[in-house]
């Protein structure tokens, strides 16, 4: 393994910190693939005592940055890594280059009132959540390894502690940029957008016209990932711009969600109850969030190409989203009634609460012609209501006139069967706790490969039982 600790060259960034070890720690997963892909070869008591904080690698440099951040709305002028420490940045075989981010690593000086402490139910969702996301193909950090231990951790009640070691290419955040200009410290703005051109974007130079290039990838970057948030039906629940991704990657897991039932108005986080972050809100607050790091950036950019940036965001999430979901409906050519198929279908959807991944799922059953199939009758409330709606659908495939096996085999390929729902990350929390990983072990394998029929696994494709309801996702964690 080669490090190459460049971000903690830069003491001004935040504070080095080594991790509170855990005690008695119990390796829980390990994500043999993504080491091999980085070029990490550990044993797996090696991964233990490295995840559970109680031994690092030769050349490790633990480093705890800051950031500050919006909160549901408000600004919040100093937050950073108050349970969680970048451990080194990895040089991967390829030549990318990846953080080693340790999640529940004990207190920092930004810790504010916290313990430091992850519990194993968060840890277990963020490990779940992040590997299913990637292999939707939707971006996103990675999880390495998890451990837990038999150290108490006080929240809404005593749960076990865990620690989660992630990967990504950056956990800058947009928070990083706010911190600095709100704290009159504009002068390391440029050193941090230098070191995210020299890791990530070594084609664009370290001057304005550089910048302004860099923060139109950003724009175009978040504005691709909430509309594949919103294709695949992921609601984040907790978008503050401390959790806004330079690299337009899915970071931080707190209370997420995927929609069971389809609600536009769906909230996933229940310390929102204002629906700020709720799932139609997404793409919304996402150019909220841009422009309170264009506001960041606005003493190294010029203020005309952060609104020309600015204002290619809508384009780039409408069109990103729409040419989704015509692939979603099996559809290649655009018509103009296109917008109000989608909306009378959403309407629809809504009014019946119909499970949102089932029902694209098996739409691909249905031909350009001929009787709706009962799978698919099976997800609707009143099916009657839906007659006009797949005439015109039928229509809309008959003008395409492609063949049932080619498009029933396209829409697979960007309908997931299954998905992470939260009544299967409960269940697997529930058995992890009792000491039982094999749930959780069988999820991963079957997200995995979320686009396979794996008949064997059919009843992880179910809408979610009436139960699951009453699950209640916060911030605690």
């Amino acid at each position: 393994m080669t490090l190459d600790n460049l971000y903690a060259r830069f003491d001004w960034a935040g504070t080095r910190v080594e991790p509170t070890p855990l005690a008695s720690p119990r390796l829980l997963l390990l994500n043999r693939d993504l080491a091999d892909e980085l070029g990490i070869v550990l044993s797996e008591p090696q991964w233990r005592d490295l995840t559970a904080g109680n031994r690092l690698l030769p050349e490790m440099e633990p480093f705890a940055q800051v950031y500050a951040g919006h909160q549901f709305g408000g600004f919040s002028p100093q937050l950073g890594d108050g349970r969680a420490l970048l451990l080194g940045e990895v040089v991967a075989p390829d030549g990318s280059r990846w953080d080693l981010h340790l999640k529940g690593a004990g207190k920092t000086p930004y810790s504010r009132f916290g313990d430091g402490r992850a519990v194993l139910r968060s840890s277990l969702r963020e490990y779940l959540a992040s590997e299913a996301m990637h292999h939707l193909g939707i971006a996103t950090t990675r999880a390495l390894s998890l451990v837990s231990s038999e150290e108490p951790v006080y929240r809404e009640r005593v749960e076990p502690g865990a620690a989660v070691l992630r990967a990504a290419p950056s956990h800058l955040r947009f928070g990083h940029f706010e911190y600095f200009y709100y704290s009159g410290k504009p002068e390391r703005i440029p050193e941090l957008l230098d070191y995210l051109i020299d890791t990530q974007w070594p084609d664009l130079t370290k001057d304005r016209a550089g910048y302004a290039a860099l923060f139109e990838r950003v724009v175009e970057k978040t504005a691709i990932l909430i509309a594949r948030w919103q294709l695949v039906g992921f609601c984040h629940g907790v978008m503050n711009t401390d959790n806004m991704s330079m690299l337009g990657l899915t970071l931080d897991y707190g209370p997420y969600g995927f929609l069971d039932a389809y609600d536009p108005d769906h909230i996933c986080n229940h310390s929102d109850p204002g629906g700020r972050y709720a799932y139609d809100q997404q793409p919304a607050v996402g150019n909220w969030n841009l422009q309170r790091l264009a506001q960041s950036l606005s003493g190294v950019i010029e203020l005309e190409a952060l609104q020309q940036a600015l204002g290619r965001y809508e384009y780039r999430l409408l069109s990103t989203y729409s040419e989704g979901m015509r692939q979603k409906l099996g559809l290649d050519a655009w018509e103009d009634e296109d917008p109000a198929l989608f909306r009378d279908m959403f309407t629809l959807m809504a009014a019946q609460k119909v499970d949102y991944s089932c029902w694209f799922r098996r739409l691909a059953l249905l031909e350009s012609s001929g009787p709706v199939p009962d799978s698919l009758q099976s997800l609707l409330a009143a099916p009657e209501a839906w007659n006009d709606w797949f005439g015109r659908y039928q229509a809309r495939l008959a003008r395409e006139g492609k063949a049932q096996a080619e498009k029933a085999g396209q829409m697979n390929a960007v309908n997931p069967k299954y998905i992470l729902r939260n009544h299967l990350a409960q269940q697997a929390i529930a058995q992890a706790e009792q000491g039982d990983m094999s749930e959780a072990d069988r999820l991963l394998m079957l997200l995995a490969r979320p686009f396979d029929e794996q008949p064997e696994f059919d009843h992880y494709a179910m809408p979610a039982p009436a139960w699951a309801e009453s699950l209640c996702i916060s911030c605690s964690s």
